[in-house]
């Protein structure tokens, strides 16, 4: 099973139709198509935030020193947890949520599991 946060895909949206970033954008229709194409997958399940989802993203950032930039690691985080997965991650900053389950798929020895 794969878990997609819904942010994701909004966040996939503006960045790959965004013309003033640098390299071959997606037209609106083929990111609906690739959108499309990965919402069909039997394995997908999409994540959204439950319903103590604020109380634990607020321990995570407190604890886990997450402001700024760092406070979308700490809702990744949190639905993470909320849905007892293990974060597929090359973003070391994951490591400051000490209950989150996290890997590296591309480093061996970089997963708290």
């Amino acid at each position: 099973m794969v878990g997609l946060p819904w942010q994701s895909v909004a966040a996939f949206i503006p960045i790959t139709t965004n013309p003033r970033i640098p390299g071959q954008r997606f037209t609106l229709e083929e990111v609906v198509q690739v959108v499309d194409q990965w919402m069909e997958q039997p394995k997908l399940r999409l994540l959204a935030p439950e319903d103590q989802h604020w109380l634990l993203v607020r321990r995570l950032l407190i604890e886990g020193q997450a402001w700024g930039p760092l406070a979308s690691e700490a809702q990744l985080a949190a639905l993470t947890i909320e849905n007892g997965g293990v974060l597929q991650t090359t973003d070391r900053d994951f490591a400051r949520f000490s209950e989150l389950r996290w890997t590296n798929p591309i480093e061996a020895g970089t997963e708290r599991v």
